[in-house]
C-alpha cells in the first residue's frame, strides 16, 4: 500500500500567492485591453474663429407700393368693360366705360347754343363799331357766351367721370362687375396694385434703435418660397417708441421684379445688427447639465467634459465666450456614448472644420 503525498507548508504558501497574484493583476491588464479595443469612435471638429453675424428678426406684413381700390364717379350702367382678371395695366389705361348717351346730348346741345352765342357776339361787335348797338348789349352776349363755354367744361367733366382709367401702372385684381350693372359711387369695380416694389412695416425692440438706419439692408424670406431670400432697404424709422411694447416700427421696400411677393403676405425678416470675429462651434458639440453648458474636448485620444459659457445664438451654431481655444477639437457626434475618460477614435481627414 502506497504511501500519500505530503506538502510541505512552504509550497502551499507559494501557490497561494501565485494564486493571489494572478486573481489581482490579470483581470487589470484584460480591463485596459478591453478598454483599448473598445475606443468609441466619434465625428469631432476643430474650433476657429469665424465671423459671426448678429441679427434681429422680425415678422412683417407685405403691402403694395401703390394700392387702391377702382370704383366710379357716378351713378350709371356699365355699358363696357375693358380689362379681364389680373390684367397689367398702364397708368391712363381705360378700365371702364358707363353708359354716355345723356351727357352727350347734353354736350351737343350745349355746343349748338354756343355756336349760335358766338355768332351773335359777333353781330353785336360788327354793330358796336357803327355805334349802332350799345356796349351794355355787347357785355350781355359776352357774359351769355362765357356761362355756355363754363357748362360745356362741366359736361365735359361729366362725361369723362364715365370713363373709369387706371391711376397707375399695376396688377388689377378679381372683376367684380358686369356690362349691365348699375354702378354707384363707393362700389367696388376691382382693385389695382403697384407691385414693382412691396412695402414691408416690422416693429424692433428699442434697444435694437442704434444698430438700424435709413438705407440699411434687410432680407426677407416668405414660406410660399422656401429657400428664397428677398433683399431690400429701410426706408422708414418711426420717430416715436410704442410705450406699450417699447418697440420701434421701420419700413421697407423689397424689389418684387418677378411679382412673387403679394400684398398681405407674411414675411419674416432678417436685420443684420452687427459681424463679430468670434470662436464659433456647431451647435451639436453642447450637452447640457442642467442650468450649465459643457463639451467633450479631445485631447490625446480621450475626452474630458469640459464646461464653457454659451454667448449669441443661431441656427445650428453657437458662439464661446470662455471654456475653449482655438484649435481644440470637440465631439460632435457620439456624446451619448461618452463620459469624462472615454477612449474615442476618430478620422481626422472626416472631422468637421
Amino acid at each position: 500500500m502506497s504511501k500519500g503525498l505530503k506538502f510541505s507548508p512552504l509550497l502551499i504558501a507559494v501557490i497561494l500567492c501565485v494564486g493571489l497574484v494572478v486573481y489581482l493583476y490579470i483581470p487589470e491588464e484584460a480591463e485596459q485591453q478591453t478598454n483599448q479595443s473598445t475606443a468609441t469612435y466619434v465625428k469631432v471638429h476643430q474650433t476657429a474663429e469665424e465671423e459671426f453675424e448678429v441679427v434681429v428678426e422680425a415678422l412683417g406684413t407685405g403691402k403694395a407700393n401703390e394700392s387702391v381700390f377702382i370704383t366710379t364717379q357716378t351713378s350709371d350702367i356699365v355699358q363696357k368693360i375693358y380689362f379681364d382678371d389680373g390684367d397689367l395695366v398702364k397708368q391712363g389705361q381705360l378700365l371702364l366705360e358707363l353708359n354716355d348717351s345723356e351727357e352727350k346730348a347734353r354736350l351737343a346741345e350745349l355746343d349748338v347754343n354756343l355756336q349760335e352765342a358766338l355768332k351773335q357776339l359777333k353781330r353785336i361787335k360788327n354793330l358796336a363799331k357803327n355805334n349802332v348797338a350799345s356796349e351794355q348789349l355787347l357785355d350781355e352776349q359776352l357774359a351769355k357766351v362765357n356761362v355756355l363755354n363754363a357748362q360745356m367744361d362741366v359736361a365735359k367733366t361729366q362725361l369723362n367721370e364715365l370713363f373709369v382709367k387706371a391711376p397707375f401702372d399695376g396688377v388689377l385684381g378679381v372683376r367684380q362687375i358686369s356690362v349691365g350693372a348699375l354702378v354707384t359711387p363707393g362700389d367696388i369695380v376691382t382693385t389695382l396694385d403697384d407691385l414693382s416694389f412691396i412695402k414691408v412695416d416690422f416693429d424692433i425692440a428699442e434697444s435694437h434703435l442704434a444698430s438700424v438706419a435709413l438705407g440699411q439692408q434687410i432680407r426677407a424670406t416668405s414660406v410660399a418660397y422656401p429657400g428664397k431670400v428677398f433683399e431690400g432697404k429701410i426706408t422708414s424709422i418711426a420717430s416715436r417708441v410704442d410705450p406699450s411694447t417699447r418697440s420701434v416700427q421701420i419700413r421697407a421696400n423689397i424689389k418684387n421684379e418677378e411679382l412673387k411677393l403679394r400684398p398681405g403676405m407674411l414675411l419674416q425678416i432678417l436685420l443684420q445688427k452687427q459681424v463679430l470675429k468670434t470662436l464659433v462651434v456647431p451647435e451639436v458639440v453642447l450637452v447640457p447639465v442642467e442650468d450649465k453648458q459643457f463639451v467633450f474636448l479631445v485631447q490625446d485620444n480621450q475626452v474630458s467634459l469640459v464646461e464653457v459659457k454659451v454667448g449669441l445664438r443661431k441656427p445650428g451654431k453657437v458662439q464661446i465666450l470662455s471654456g475653449l481655444q482655438v484649435g481644440d477639437v470637440v465631439v460632435t457626434e457620439g456624446t451619448l456614448k461618452l463620459r469624462s475618460g472615454s477612449k474615442v477614435t476618430f478620422d481626422s481627414a472626416n472631422s468637421e472644420e
